[in-house]
């Protein structure tokens, strides 16, 4: 059998994108369906399309929304690298770049004018996010000059908003209440952390409390990789994102370590000022080093940011404001906080890009056929 499918690079990530009239709807034949087509049973997804990197191993379900007001649902699937399973509790905000512009390549959504609005729900989270798609001559563009930090491959420039971004899976910015607090992690001492929830729901690390220093290089992270997994699951509980005689997850909520601004270089070289930037951020993406940062974790720690006493507010030397520019593993990413209301921003935007790769046909083995020898 085969499936239909759109390859798409938004921001730092690839991700296959599925028409929903392609797939099944019920999430456990979907599930085989993927695990199949990426060869996600084998660490290095080598017989799949599969990426074998968390980065790269991404898929969204997409259709033409019925809800008012909201252009296209979407569905994300974090696709297990030789696990042979599927991670649906998350978004993920570099392919809903990628989401924006294959709805208005595909003439899902019409295009209008220079820029062309699209009004996306992640249907994992009940998230509600805008892409504003460069149209620059009232058309969808193939290739673009936007680059992100990450990559020095230029694409169509997106800009990603995510609506009303707190609460979204615990109903509170805070879930414990607390804007830090310290977190017993095994026998160490106790390490003081924020628990966040804002595009996603993120544990940041103040990285002194840990005797680290946020600018970690991703072998650094590698190596730290076990104990930021420990903290996760630390974490969890006190999130609500576990219930009792649950196994903790990998996916949410998100871990990373926080620290103040020091100069650094790049993982393409180049080298950073430590008054370019306000905060040193390293994320993990499932259980490896993030070679930039997740879209929803960036919200997250902006949103973070804006609370007195929190580990981004204390590494940045204060509440930040409107603008904060995160030091990570790739270069500096800018994020907008903007319409605020009670300390919390009702949008939340940072600047991307995306390309549609590839049109094809992915050739799936059928359940229960032994793949050849």
């Amino acid at each position: 059998m085969h499936t239909p499918a759109t390859l798409v690079r938004g921001g730092t990530s690839k991700c296959w994108l599925f028409h929903q009239v392609h797939v099944p709807t019920e999430l456990g034949a979907l599930e085989k369906l993927l695990v199949a087509a990426y060869g996600a049973t084998d660490p290095v997804e080598l017989d799949g399309v599969g990426g074998a990197t968390p980065t790269t191993s991404k898929a969204a379900i997409v259709s033409a929304s019925p809800e008012p007001g909201t252009d296209i649902d979407y569905l994300f699937a974090q696709v297990g690298i030789g696990t042979g399973s599927v991670e649906w509790t998350s978004n993920c905000g570099n392919c809903a770049t990628g989401v924006a512009l294959y709805a208005v390549a595909k003439g899902l959504v019409p295009i209008t004018g220079d820029r062309t609005r699209v009004v996306m729900r992640n249907m994992n989270t009940g998230a509600v996010l805008e892409g504003l798609v460069d149209t620059t001559g009232g058309v969808a563009h193939d290739f673009g000059d936007q680059t992100v930090p990450g990559t020095r491959a230029g694409g169509v420039a997106v800009g990603l908003t995510f609506r009303d971004p707190a609460g979204r899976t615990t109903g509170s910015l805070l879930p414990t209440g607390i804007a830090a607090q310290k977190l017993r992690v095994g026998a160490a001492d106790p390490i003081l952390v924020s628990m966040v929830d804002a595009g996603a729901p993120v544990v940041l690390v103040d990285a002194t409390s840990a005797q680290r220093t946020g600018s970690e290089t991703l072998e650094q992270m590698r190596t730290d990789a076990p104990w930021l997994r420990t903290v996760r699951h630390a974490a969890a509980p006190l999130m609500g994102l576990l219930k009792p005689g649950e196994e903790p997850g990998d996916a949410v909520p998100k871990v990373g370590l926080v620290g103040r601004p020091v100069p650094y270089t790049t993982t393409l070289g180049e080298r950073v000022a430590a008054q370019d930037y306000d905060i040193s951020v390293r994320m993990l993406t499932m259980n490896a080093p993030h070679p930039a940062i997740g879209l929803t974790s960036a919200v997250a720690v902006a949103a973070a940011g804006l609370l007195e006493g929190s580990v981004v507010s204390r590494a940045a030397g204060g509440p930040t404001e409107e603008w904060l520019r995160l030091g990570t593993p790739a270069g500096v990413v800018a994020v907008r906080c903007s319409d605020l209301s009670d300390g919390l921003p009702g949008r939340v935007t940072v600047q991307r890009a995306a390309r549609l790769l590839a049109d094809a046909r992915i050739y799936v083995p059928e359940p229960g056929r032994p793949r050849a020898a």
